[in-house]
């Protein structure tokens, strides 16, 4: 799906892409940078249009969403050690 696509989709479900970001609990910088990429990710895809369905249905689906209790991803790895760990190494 092209990023164009996956605007049209978000209008179609009503919501913004700030508070997709949000809803899904994905950065708003990482969805932003698949405008550069020119395409979303399948997984993207998948919920963008079934939001848009769910929406079409009468459903709420950041109800459905909310109930997940969706936690937003944290980065790991060397590059992002807290200052912490890392005096504590000196």
């Amino acid at each position: 799906m092209t990023f164009i696509e996956f605007k049209k989709h978000l209008l179609d479900a009503e919501i913004s892409l700030p508070k997709f970001s949000k809803l899904i609990k994905v950065s708003e910088k990482n969805l932003q940078s698949y405008k550069k990429k020119g395409e979303v990710p399948n997984s993207i895809a998948v919920i963008v249009v079934c939001f848009v369905e769910m929406q079409k249905a009468g459903l709420d689906y950041r109800e459905i969403v909310d109930k997940l209790e969706l936690k937003a991803k944290t980065k790991k790895g060397a590059g992002f050690a807290n200052k912490k760990n890392n005096s504590a190494k000196d």
